[in-house]
C-alpha cells in the first residue's frame, strides 16, 4: 500500500508526529547521521585504504572533498528507511531546520537515491497545528546551509587530526585538540594562571547592629572622617596590597577595635537619607545559551544534561526547537503567554503591549523563535504530567516565556548614612514598590553570594536627626578572595560573548573538556588539570592563532558567512589549511622544533621541583642526593585532588619528602597484627594494612569518603574502613542487610540471596561507620531512583556472577533497562509486563558489545565490580575522531585504560567514590601523611 514516508532523527520525535499525521504517513526515525567521515582505520573503503589522506577522511588534494562512509551501526538502519522507501510515493525529509538537521536530510537523499517527490519538512515545534502548517508549506534543501555545515565538519576535522597526533607525541597518549575546545580550555587554564598569581589582601572593617522603633537593621562601615574604608576591590590580586594611586583608609586589626570601642558608647545620629527609585525589565525569552546558563546556576544541570532534557521536551511536544539565537517570539507565542499573565497573575501585572526583544550576541542565528512552551496556548507545569529535572526545565522555560509579558517591578533603593565618633556607616535596603514580572520569574546570578532582584531588603522609616539605638558593634577581618574559576554558565556565557562556537555545541564542548581529563567539574566549578596546562602552553608558543579568541571569533564569523553565500567555502579552505601559513605547513615545520621533554613539563613558580605530564598523570620529579652521594630523581605522584592553583611549595615538598622516607603507619591491627597505614595514590588518599610483598601482591585497601580529610583520620576509623562492609543484621523479609563504601560511595544492601541484591547509597548525614540497622532498613524503603531522578518501574534481578541489579524505567524515548551505567532500549513489542532477566541480560550485553557504553562500565553479566573495590573498564581500540556538534576533536584512538590500570605501582590505589554523599568520619589528632609511590 501506498504511502508518504516522513523520516525524522528519533524514535520520540517520530512517535510524537506520528498522532498528528494521517495513517497514510509512515514515520521513520534515522537514529541521527546515517553517514559521517570515517572514525578509524576500519571504516575506510577498501579502494581508498592506501591513500595518504584517507585516515584524514578528507581528500585535500582534491579539492577537499569528504570521505563519507555509513557506520557499522547505522547500515541496519540506512536498510530499513531503503525498505520504506520502496513501498512510498512521496518522501518527506522532517529533520530539525537547522544546518545540522539540513545536513541529515541532505545525506539521507545521497544515501536512499529516491525515486519519488522529495520535499523538506520543517517545524520548529511539534504540536498539530504546527504539523499541519509544515505539510502544507514544504520546501526544498537549502544547500547553503548543507554547505556551511560541511564545511564547518571539514575544518573541525582539519584541526583535531592534524593537532591531535602532535600532542600524542609530545605531551600524552589519547590527548586530542579542537578548532573551539582548545580556546576553552586556554580560558580555563588563564584563569587558573590568575588563581595561582593570586595574593591575598587583609583589611577590616565594623557592622553595626541598630534599632529604630523597635525594629533592627545592620550599617557597615564606609568612612572613617573622610576618608572611604578600604574594600575588597582596592586590592591589587597580584601583590596582596593595596593598587597603586588608592586613596583609602586600610584598617588594622587594632584601628578597628579602637574604632569599635569608641562607636560603642558614643550617640548615634542619622546624617542622610536616599530614596531612588528605580525600574526592572523582564529578561528576554531563552535561547540555546541563556538556557544552558539558567539550568546551570539554578538547576545545577550540566550543559549536556539541559540539552538532552530540552531536546526530549522538544520532541515530545512540550518545548519549541531548543537550537536557537533567537529572542523573538510569534504572534501566537505573544498570546499565549499574555493570557497565562492575565489567567494567573492579573490584568494589572500585564505589560501595557506585546513586548518583542532583539537579539544581541555576536554571530547571532535568527533562524526560529526563541525557546518557548510549545503550541496555542501554554500548558502550565502542573497540567504537564512532567517530573523530575522534565518539570524543573520546562518550569523554568514557562516561567522566563511568561515573565518576558509582565510588566516591569517598580522598586526604591534606599541609603542611609549614619554617623559616631567621626565614623560613617551605611544601611542599605530595598522596597518593591510593585512586583510586576518578579512574581514570576527572577533572573539568577553567577556570583552565588549575589541576592536575588526581587528580594526585599526592608529598613524602618529613618529620617535625617534621629539617632537610632546602637545593639552592638562587631570588628570584622576579610582575606580577599581569589578569581571565581569558571562554572558551565560562566564559561557559556564568556564564550558567547566572545563569538566562539555555536551555542549548540557548548554541551558537547564543555563535555568533552571533561571527558579528556583537561578539567574536573566539582561544586559546578570547572578545575583545569596540569595536562590541560601542558597542552595549552605548547599550543601557546607553537600554534598561537588557534587558542587566541579573537582568530576563532572571526573564523566563525567566517564560517556564518558561508552559510549565507557570501564566502566560498573552498578558498576559505585553501587558505587555512594548505600554503605556507597553512595549518599542514606549520605542523610540519614545527614539529622537530618540540622538545616533547618540554611539553610534558608545567612551568610553575615557586615551586621546589617540576611538575611533568606522564603515562598515568601529573607527578613531582627533583633531583637528590642518595645515601652512597650520588644523584637520583626523585619522583612523587600528584593526587587527583590537588589543582595548579593549589600546589605550593609546602605541599610539594611534603609530597617528595613522603615518597623518599616511605609511609608512616597509623598503628597495628590487632586482630592481624599488621600496620595500617595512610597513602596517596594518583585517585586520592587511601589505607592499607600491610605492605606490598611477593607473597602479598595486594594487601587490603581502602578508599576514604569524600570529604574525609587524611589528617583528621583515626586509626580506629582506618580499621572501621578495612573492614567494610558491616552486617547490621537481618531484612524483615528475610536476609542481611549490610553497609560498605563501593565506587559510587558509602552505601547499605540488602542481601536477598541467591545473587539478588538491593543498593542504597547513604546520605550526607549518615556515616557508613555508624548507621544502623533501622536506618538502614529507612533508606532500603525509598523507592530506587536511577539517573536524571527516575524511580525504576522494577528491579528484575541481579544476574548470576554479578553485584548489581538490572533495572527497568521508562525515559524520554521509552523502556529501558539499566545496569550500571549501561542502558538498552527494549525492543518493539516488548512491555514491562513480558521483559525477563534473560533477555535483558541479553539486550545489554548486545549494547556493551556495539561499542556504546562498553567503556563506561562493564555490562550485562559482568556489569557491576565489587561494590569496594576499584573497577576499571577498559576502553581498547580506536574512539571517534572530529566532531558532530561541536568544535573539538575526539583522538582517533586512546590507550587502553586496562594498561595504564595495570601498569600502575603499588601505590595506586583503588578510584575513591564519586559519589558526593559520604559518609562522616570521626575526628582525631593531625597527623603526617605519606604519600604513595610514583
Amino acid at each position: 500500500m501506498a504511502h508518504t514516508l516522513v523520516i525524522v532523527e528519533s524514535p520520540t520525535k517520530a512517535r510524537t508526529i506520528r498522532a498528528f499525521l494521517p495513517k497514510t504517513f509512515r514515520v521513520e526515525a534515522s537514529m541521527g547521521h546515517v553517514r559521517d567521515l570515517p572514525n578509524n582505520a576500519s571504516e575506510i573503503p577498501a579502494a581508498h585504504k592506501g591513500e595518504k589522506w584517507a585516515n584524514l577522511g578528507v581528500n585535500t588534494a582534491n579539492g577537499f572533498e569528504p570521505l563519507y562512509v555509513v557506520p557499522k551501526d547505522k547500515k541496519k538502519v540506512v536498510k530499513e528507511l531503503k525498505d520504506a522507501l520502496k513501498d512510498a510515493d512521496q518522501l518527506l525529509l522532517a529533520t530539525d531546520e537547522d544546518r545540522e538537521g539540513e545536513s541529515i536530510s541532505w545525506h539521507l537523499l545521497q544515501l536512499l537515491g529516491p525515486k519519488v517527490p522529495v520535499k523538506r519538512m520543517v517545524f520548529h515545534e511539534i504540536t498539530k497545528e504546527a504539523i499541519g502548517r509544515a505539510l502544507d508549506q514544504t520546501r526544498d534543501l537549502d544547500m547553503e546551509l548543507v554547505h556551511a555545515q560541511e564545511t564547518r565538519r571539514i575544518l573541525d576535522r582539519l584541526v583535531g587530526y592534524t593537532l591531535s597526533p602532535l600532542l600524542w607525541k609530545k605531551v600524552a597518549w589519547g590527548l586530542s585538540a579542537g578548532r573551539v575546545q582548545s580556546v576553552a580550555v586556554r580560558l580555563l587554564v588563564q584563569r587558573e594562571r590568575a588563581r595561582r598569581a593570586f595574593r591575598s589582601g587583609s583589611y577590616w572593617d565594623l557592622k553595626a547592629r541598630l534599632e529604630q522603633t523597635a525594629l533592627p537593621f545592620e550599617a557597615k562601615l564606609t568612612h572613617v572622617g573622610a576618608e572611604r574604608i578600604a574594600g575588597g576591590s582596592d586590592f591589587d590580586e597580584t601583590t596582596g596590597g593595596l593598587k597603586s594611586g588608592s586613596k583609602v583608609k586600610l584598617l588594622s586589626e587594632a584601628e578597628a577595635a579602637a574604632l569599635k570601642a569608641a562607636v560603642e558608647t558614643a550617640p548615634w545620629r542619622v546624617a542622610a537619607v536616599e530614596e531612588k527609585p528605580t525600574v526592572r525589565k523582564p529578561v528576554p525569552p531563552f535561547t540555546t545559551s541563556t538556557l544552558q546558563q539558567e539550568a546551570n546556576r539554578k538547576l545545577r544541570l550540566s550543559a549536556r544534561d539541559t540539552m538532552r532534557t530540552a531536546q526530549a521536551l522538544y520532541e515530545r511536544g512540550f518545548i519549541t526547537y531548543m537550537r536557537t539565537d533567537s529572542v523573538h517570539l510569534s504572534d501566537q507565542a505573544l498570546t499565549a503567554a499574555r493570557n497565562c499573565v492575565g489567567a494567573m497573575y492579573g490584568k494589572e501585572f500585564l505589560s501595557p503591549a506585546p513586548r518583542q526583544f532583539s537579539t544581541k550576541a555576536r554571530n547571532a542565528q535568527e533562524a526560529h523563535e526563541a525557546i518557548r512552551p510549545a503550541g496555542e496556548s501554554f500548558r502550565t507545569p502542573k497540567d504537564t504530567g512532567l517530573d523530575g529535572r522534565d518539570l524543573a526545565l520546562y518550569e523554568l522555560i514557562w516561567k522566563r516565556t511568561v515573565a518576558s509579558q509582565m510588566a516591569d517591578a517598580r522598586l526604591t533603593l534606599l541609603a542611609v548614612d549614619i554617623e559616631a565618633a567621626g565614623a560613617t556607616f551605611r544601611a542599605s535596603g530595598k522596597r518593591i514598590d510593585f512586583a510586576g514580572f518578579f512574581r514570576a520569574y527572577v533572573e539568577g546570578s553567577d556570583d552565588p553570594d549575589a541576592a536575588l532582584e526581587g528580594q526585599e531588603v526592608l529598613l524602618p522609616s529613618l529620617a535625617v536627626g534621629d539617632s537610632p539605638l546602637c545593639r552592638g558593634v562587631e570588628a570584622l577581618g576579610h582575606q580577599t578572595q581569589p578569581p571565581a574559576r569558571y562554572s558551565e554558565a560562566a564559561l557559556v556565557k564568556t564564550l558567547e560573548k566572545e563569538g566562539i562556537g555555536r551555542p549548540s555545541t557548548y554541551a558537547s564542548i564543555i563535555g568533552t573538556i571533561v571527558d579528556r581529563g583537561y578539567a574536573t567539574l566539582q561544586n559546578n566549578s570547572l578545575t583545569p588539570s596540569f595536562t590541560a596546562f601542558a597542552v595549552t602552553a605548547l599550543l601557546e608558543e607553537h600554534f598561537p592563532d588557534l587558542v587566541d579568541t579573537a582568530f576563532t571569533s572571526k573564523m566563525e564569523h567566517t564560517l556564518d558567512e558561508i552559510s549565507t553565500g557570501k564566502v566560498s567555502w573552498l578558498p576559505y579552505l585553501e587558505t587555512f589549511y594548505k600554503g605556507e601559513k597553512g595549518l599542514e605547513t606549520q605542523v610540519q615545520q614545527r614539529e622537530g622544533d618540540i622538545d616533547p621533554g618540554i611539553s610534558r613539563t608545567v612551568v610553575l613558580e615557586g615551586l621546589p621541583c617540576v611538575v611533568r605530564i606522564g603515562r598515568f598523570g601529573a607527578y613531582l620529579e627533583t633531583k637528590r642526593v642518595a645515601d652512597d652521594g650520588s644523584e637520583e630523581l626523585l619522583k612523587a605522584t600528584l593526587p587527583q585532588e590537588i589543582t595548579p592553583a593549589d600546589l605550593d611549595a609546602e605541599k610539594a615538598e611534603l609530597l617528595l619528602r613522603q615518597k623518599a622516607e616511605g609511609p608512616e603507619s597509623l598503628g597495628e591491627d590487632p586482630e592481624t597484627g599488621e600496620q595500617v597505614y595512610l597513602l596517596f595514590g594518583q585517585y586520592g588518599p587511601y589505607v592499607q594494612r600491610g605492605q606490598v610483598s611477593e607473597e602479598v601482591p595486594k594487601p587490603k585497601r581502602a578508599s576514604l569518603p569524600k570529604g574525609v580529610k587524611p589528617e583528621d583520620l583515626s586509626l580506629e576509623d582506618a580499621l572501621g574502613l578495612l573492614r567494610l562492609p558491616r552486617h547490621l543484621g537481618e531484612h524483615p523479609d528475610g536476609g542481611k542487610v549490610q553497609a560498605g563504601l563501593g565506587r559510587f560511595g558509602p552505601y547499605v544492601v540488602h542481601d536477598k540471596g541467591k545473587g539478588e541484591k538491593d543498593y542504597r547509597s547513604l546520605k550526607a548525614e549518615d556515616d557508613v561507620l555508624a548507621v544502623g540497622l533501622s536506618r538502614a532498613l529507612e533508606l532500603l524503603a525509598m523507592p530506587k531512583k536511577g539517573r536524571g531522578g527516575r524511580t525504576a518501574l522494577k528491579d528484575l534481578g541481579v544476574p548470576e556472577g554479578s553485584e548489581e541489579a538490572i533495572q527497568l524505567f521508562d525515559g524520554p524515548y521509552g523502556l529501558y533497562v539499566k545496569q550500571g551505567k549501561v542502558n538498552a532500549s527494549l525492543p518493539e513489542g516488548t512491555t514491562a509486563e513480558t521483559i525477563s532477566l534473560e533477555q535483558a541480560v541479553e539486550l545489554l550485553a548486545a549494547k556493551a558489545a556495539s561499542g556504546k557504553g562498553a567503556s563506561r562500565s562493564r555490562a550485562g553479566t559482568k556489569a557491576a565490580a565489587k561494590p569496594a573495590a576499584r573497577t576499571s573498564a577498559a576502553k581498547t581500540g580506536t574512539t571517534k575522531a572530529g566532531t558532530t556538534k561541536t568544535g573539538a576533536a575526539k583522538a582517533p584512538s586512546t590507550r587502553s585504560a586496562a594498561a595504564k590500570a595495570a601498569g600502575a605501582t603499588t601505590a595506586a590505589a583503588k578510584k575513591p567514590p564519586a559519589t558526593t554523599k559520604s559518609g562522616r568520619l570521626r575526628a582525631s589528632a593531625v597527623r603526617v601523611i605519606k604519600p604513595a609511590a610514583s
